[in-house]
């Protein structure tokens, strides 16, 4: 059910990055004020015909850009309230609601875009707020229910949803707004979301001790391995939370992944038509292709971390390490060698895709480490972290737009530069700062009572 709703949170937060592109209206003078560098159309059209019956908005770029970039304005609001409340009273409710409102407000997309831009701005604010609840609220559940040897792979496949969601609604956004109307990409997926948060409540529980039909064994073994890491009264320790040099390596890591991941999770539709020139049917394909990959390493890089952990006896943080340099390094590199393959479309498909999927062996690096420092207060320091690291969704796709207003190769190669760059900052810094085990005022009042 994690899996579900992470997929239905991207679902409901990517599919206007491919509905934008055939919600703005295309006009002569754009066509001739293109770049003599720009890519040749590259293939020939279906024989089935483009619908054009879905309302038009002359947005300019940088309409667009405040339009992608609003939803993060909602979402930094509520990820520190959110991680607390988790950490108080369970994180299933925040959860639910945090999906829910999500989908009602996609619902109300098209009446917003109808009424003006800012409407549509305020619309995927609100629809931030609620997003903003459920990576710290899922967090939090996860430090009753996920044994530390297992955590890995239990969270790489919660986790991996958000990549599924990605490569599923990418591609179906783009059929639907090929052949029926933009404005059922968001009818369609609010009504999903609501259907997940029915099942959502009906099914799961906060904890172990509250599921109503979960076996003693695994009680006791979930228990048992998680009765050394948890605190017995979450009293937040503030400024030893804040002073802690191991957070600040997830937060620094944080940041600097979400840079890379936001730019392309946005814009990437754009750059497939206006660079390499796909139609609205091969973009939602192709701009599914590296979130696809980066769900298959997802998976694998989880079950392959646990395994160094359990069998090898790896150490935890030389696991976290080495996950996380692959995941930002990587990336990096081919980030860097997409704006060099001119109009080869061959090679700027494999890049963009080895780039994202190496992007995740991450998870079981800087996004897992925040259940290794303090298990008690995870989904309250991954609330901390995704704040900031919220900053590049808010002004990365504003700052890209900024900077390919003529979308010629050459400013795009300006984007990918500044995302390698801060991308393979966060991984040097996380290397050298990063911790694998509890750390003491995450444990202390278990110990001052003498558990």
């Amino acid at each position: 059910m994690a899996l579900l709703g992470f997929f239905m949170l991207y679902a409901l937060r990517v599919n206007l990055s491919v509905a934008l592109v055939d919600m703005i209206n295309s006009t002569s003078s754009e066509q001739e004020n293109r770049s003599a560098s720009m890519c040749p159309e590259h293939s020939v059209p279906p024989k089935i015909p483009h619908n054009s019956t879905g309302k038009k908005y002359g947005w300019d770029a940088g309409t667009q850009g405040w339009i992608l970039g609003s939803f993060f304005y909602g979402y930094i609001l509520t990820q520190i309230p959110g991680g607390y409340i988790a950490g108080k009273v369970g994180g299933k409710l925040l959860m639910g609601v945090g999906i829910l409102s999500t989908a009602i407000f996609t619902l109300l997309t098209p009446l917003a875009a109808d009424l003006g831009a800012g409407y549509l701005i305020a619309v995927r604010a609100l629809e931030g707020l609620g997003e903003g609840m459920t990576f710290p609220a899922m967090h939090a559940m996860w430090s009753s229910w996920a044994p530390p040897l297992e955590r890995s792979r239990l969270l790489s496949l919660s986790y991996a949803g958000a990549q599924l969601g990605t490569v599923v609604s990418l591609p179906l956004s783009g059929l639907i707004c090929y052949y029926i109307d933009w404005i059922y990409v968001f009818y369609i997926f609010g009504a999903l979301g609501v259907l997940w948060f029915v099942m959502w409540m009906s099914i799961v529980s906060d904890t172990p001790q509250a599921h109503r039909s979960i076996s003693d064994c695994e009680k006791e073994y979930i228990l048992s391995a998680l009765k050394n890491e948890l605190c017995i009264e979450k009293t937040i320790p503030v400024c030893a939370i804040l002073k802690s040099i191991p957070l600040w390596a997830i937060i620094v890591a944080h940041f600097s992944y979400n840079w890379t991941f936001y730019t392309l999770l946005t814009l990437l539709p754009t750059y497939m038509k206006e660079i390499l020139r796909f139609n609205a049917q091969e973009n939602g394909f192709l701009s599914a292709l590296p979130y696809f990959g980066c769900w298959l390493c997802m998976n694998a890089t989880g079950y392959i971390a646990d395994f160094m952990r359990g069998r090898l006896n790896f150490s935890t943080v030389a696991v976290r390490r080495i996950f996380n340099t692959l995941g930002m390094i990587g990336p990096a590199i081919f980030l860097l060698a997409t704006g060099y393959t001119g109009c080869n479309y061959t090679m700027a498909v494999i890049f963009l895709t080895l780039s994202t999927t190496l992007g995740g062996f991450s998870i079981s690096g800087y996004n897992i480490n925040h259940l290794d420092i303090a298990p008690s207060f995870a989904g309250l320091l991954l609330g901390i972290t995704n704040t900031f690291a919220t900053i590049p969704g808010m002004v990365g796709p504003v700052i890209a737009k900024s900077l390919t207003h003529e979308n010629t190769v050459a400013q795009w190669q300006i984007v990918f530069y500044i995302a390698a760059a801060i991308n393979v900052f966060g991984a040097i810094f996380f290397a050298v700062f990063a911790s694998g085990t509890v750390q003491d005022w995450a444990v202390r009042t278990n110990k001052a009572q003498g558990s």
